[in-house]
Formats: C-alpha cells, sequence, structure tokens
C-alpha cells in the first residue's frame, strides 16, 4: 500500500521472526512460500485481526458527527446548512491526514504508529464527552467536529501496514478484510446512535463518544499487544513526486472520488437528508436513525463484491457500468424527492450505497493492473528489464492508492457541500442530486476515453 517497500533480504537459513525485541519482526519473506507456511501466515493473520479492530473503531470516532447531528435539536439554534457544514469538516481533515498517516508507518513502524493513532482518537472523544450539550458555541462543535478526522487518517496507515505483511498473491483478500472492516465503522456507530437515541433520548448526545472511549483505550491495549512493527519497511524516495507527476494518478483520483468519496460523503449526511426531504415520516432522530445506518452497512458489505467482478471481468469495465448505475441511482433519488414517494426514493439512495461500494474494490483492482500493463508493454519494448519494470510497477502502485485515497476521500466533503448549497438555495436536495448524476456522467466518460476506448493506447488488462 502507498509508498511503502519491505526490504528484502538475502535468502539464508531464516532467524526466529521476533530476533530482536519483542514485537519487532527483523526477517520477514511473506513471498517466500516456506517461510509463509510455516512462520508468516499465522502472524500476518494475527496483525490483521487486531489492525481490522483498531481500524473499525478509527472510522466510527470519523463518523460520530452523522449521528452526533440527529442529537442538534432547536436548543442548539444550528440550521440545516450548519449541520452540513459539520459533516463536512471530518472529512476534509481525514482526506488530509492520509498521506502523512501512510508515511507514518515506516517513519515509526505499524505496531508503534497503530497505537498513537488510536490514542489520537481520544482528543476529539473526551471533549465531545464533556461539551455535548445545549449552550455549547457553534465554533466550539466546528472545532469537535474537525478534530474528528483524525480517525479519517488510520484508514491509511492501516492498509500501509497490513499491505506489508502479506504476499502478492494474497494482498487483495488481505486488504480487501481491512477495508471492509474499517468501513463497517460507519454504521456501527450510527447503530450506537440509535441505540442511544431509542434508550436515552435525543437530550443525550454526550453518551455517543462516550461509548467509544473504552474502545478507543482497547484499540491501543490491542495494538501494543498484537501487533509488530517490521523495521525493513521504507518510504521510496521520491516515489510520491514521480506518481503526481503520471496522469493516471489524477485519472483513478477522480474515479475515486466518485467511488469512496460518495460512500462517506452518503454516509455523514443521508441521516439529515432523510429528516429534511422527509420531515412530516422522520419528526424526531430517531425515526430518521433507524434507517441510517443501512446505507453505510450495505455499502461496506459489497465492497469485496467489485474486486471480485473486477477479476472477472476486468476493473475498467466494471467501473464504467458502476457509473452509469449511480448516475441511473442519483436520478432515481431525484425523481422520488419530487413526486416525494419515500419508498423510491429509499431504494435509490441504497443503489448509490451499493455501487460506491463495489466500486471501492474495482478501482482499488484497477490501478496495479494500469501499472503491470505498462510494465509489460516496457519490457516487449526492450525499454526496461523485467525486474526493473516489475519494481516499478509496484513501486508506483503503492503511491497512486497512497495518493487516490486521500483526494478520493475529500469527495466526502464535496457532498456534504453540495448538500448544503442545494438546501441553502432552492430549499431542497435536487440541486444537489443533479450535481451528482453529472459528476458519474464525467466519472464513466473518463473511464471509457482512458480504459475503454478501442485503439493503440488502450491499456490491456485493466
Amino acid at each position: 500500500m502507498s509508498t511503502l517497500a519491505p526490504t528484502t533480504p538475502p535468502t539464508q537459513a531464516a532467524p526466529p521472526v521476533a530476533a530482536g525485541r519483542r514485537h519487532r519482526v527483523d526477517d520477514w519473506r511473506p513471498e517466500d512460500p516456506e517461510f509463509w507456511r510455516t512462520t508468516g501466515a499465522s502472524v500476518a493473520r494475527r496483525n490483521l485481526w487486531v489492525s481490522i479492530f483498531a481500524e473499525h473503531v478509527g472510522f466510527s470516532v470519523w463518523s460520530l458527527w452523522s449521528v452526533t447531528v440527529l442529537f442538534l435539536g432547536p436548543e442548539y439554534g444550528i440550521d440545516p446548512a450548519g449541520k452540513f457544514l459539520l459533516t463536512a469538516v471530518p472529512a476534509a481533515l481525514g482526506a488530509a491526514l492520509r498521506l502523512p498517516y501512510t508515511l507514518a508507518v515506516a517513519r515509526f513502524g505499524g505496531r508503534t504508529w497503530t497505537i498513537v493513532s488510536a490514542l489520537l482518537l481520544l482528543v476529539p472523544a473526551v471533549p465531545m464527552t464533556v461539551l455535548l450539550e445545549p449552550g455549547v458555541s457553534y465554533s466550539t462543535l466546528m472545532v469537535l467536529a474537525c478534530l474528528t478526522g483524525v480517525g479519517g487518517g488510520n484508514f491509511a496507515s492501516s492498509m500501509a501496514n497490513i499491505n506489508l505483511f502479506y504476499p502478492s498473491r494474497l494482498k487483495g483478500r488481505a486488504l480487501g478484510l481491512n477495508a471492509g472492516g474499517g468501513n463497517l465503522g460507519v454504521p456501527a456507530v450510527q447503530l450506537v446512535g440509535l441505540a442511544v437515541l431509542a434508550t436515552a433520548g435525543a437530550a443525550y448526545p454526550r453518551l455517543v463518544p462516550a461509548v467509544y472511549l473504552p474502545l478507543i483505550v482497547l484499540a491501543a491495549f490491542a495494538a501494543a499487544r498484537g501487533l509488530d512493527d517490521i523495521p525493513g519497511a521504507r518510504n521510496e524516495p521520491g516515489a510520491l513526486r514521480e506518481a503526481a507527476r503520471d496522469p493516471h494518478t489524477w485519472v483513478m483520483s477522480l474515479l475515486y472520488i466518485g467511488t469512496f468519496g460518495s460512500f462517506i460523503g452518503f454516509g455523514f449526511a443521508f441521516g439529515q437528508v432523510l429528516q429534511l426531504q422527509f420531515a412530516e415520516r422522520f419528526p424526531t432522530p430517531v425515526d430518521a436513525a433507524w434507517l441510517t445506518f443501512l446505507g453505510p452497512l450495505t455499502g461496506s458489505l459489497v465492497r469485496p463484491v467489485g474486486g471480485h467482478l473486477a477479476d472477472r471481468l476486468g476493473g475498467a469495465r466494471v467501473t464504467f457500468w458502476n457509473f452509469v448505475a449511480m448516475a441511473a441511482g442519483a436520478s432515481l433519488v431525484l425523481f422520488a424527492a419530487r413526486e416525494r414517494s419515500f419508498g423510491l426514493y429509499l431504494l435509490g439512495f441504497l443503489s448509490l450505497f451499493v455501487f460506491s461500494g463495489i466500486g471501492n474494490g474495482s478501482t482499488y483492482k484497477m490501478i496495479p493492473a494500469i501499472f503491470r500493463a505498462r510494465a509489460t508493454a516496457e519490457v516487449d519494448a526492450g525499454r526496461r528489464e523485467a525486474a526493473a519494470a516489475q519494481r516499478w510497477a509496484g513501486r508506483m502502485t503503492g503511491s497512486l492508492i497512497g495518493i487516490a485515497g486521500a483526494v478520493g476521500a475529500s469527495g466526502g466533503v464535496l457532498v456534504n457541500i453540495a448538500f448544503r448549497q442545494s438546501f441553502l438555495t432552492g430549499g431542497s436536495a435536487d440541486a444537489a442530486y443533479v450535481a451528482f448524476i453529472a459528476a458519474y456522467a464525467v466519472c464513466f466518460g473518463v473511464t471509457w476515453l482512458v480504459y475503454l476506448r478501442p485503439g493503440p493506447r488502450r491499456l490491456a488488462g485493466v
């Protein structure tokens, strides 16, 4: 993942995995079948499950304000536009932190950084537990909302770390489990919010972050006990600069805005939009909260399907038709909103979550295929040796994933700003849905032009 690369020691007899201090892996050769069978698989599995839990808690903290805004009734004096800003700023900070969090794994070690990044989740959670009550200023709420963005960075460092533990043939499944387990933090925190609303009521928003205080401490403790550092991991010098100059980096970043950006943006906004579009059907927060978690849940669970379909049919083909389906889903939502048809509206919105999840998987599958195809072409043309081409493809793949992950998360900001402006100017979300339809049309058009259009420059196998 991202710009990290493990150093490969000479193929001599292997010392024990933790030959140095405890939790430090001095010899790690996942591509060696015998090493993997006897030692590596069990160590990697342990690190994966702990990483999934820590990342899951991080995603939940990142998504806290998707629930918290449902508690902010008239006594807080915040209009819908103000609430959409409260759900936009966590997405902005989470996107900004993804690259530095990725680089931190090599700088400090995966175990060490997971402990630190888990404990950083207390920075927003503790003051939210203390300060969330009527009378708190809007500027304070904005600061608290922004601070929850630290949870968005955890995804990048977790993926970068787990990537180091698995051989190439198993990376897809391991990273898919890690990403899916993290994404499930979005519906999980919304279920916690629903439970609080249904039991304690809307007067106690502070109980939602309070639930996560022991889980944050447990995540840090589990990381300290169950994770390992791989000292051989390093940040590839110049890899990010090289990737930033490659046009495919920005094409794939655009497509990832359309998929993951939609998922996280809709996940943050769904509850608010339901209350605003169908106020008569959802007069209280608990009425909306029991539906809010369904979209992120389906989007998280279906993510591996996108990767599986991309393996069978090709990543670009799946991504193209996926964006066509997302444009159709947004069109259905727009039609249902205008016709006041709640059933069609819910169907359309759930389809947006489903296809954003599928697109997450298919776009991730496209990235290594792009550089694999280019490396093969370079070798066939005699411009690179096979080994050098393979190393270049791996370095560029990791760098592109890191950049696309950071840029793509900014889509969560764009979605919430689109809803805010739409309600401010027109009193409804119609303009936002039109903008989403246009954006998905741009995405499927770009996918066809760059990766599917017949011609000599088309990349094979993408």
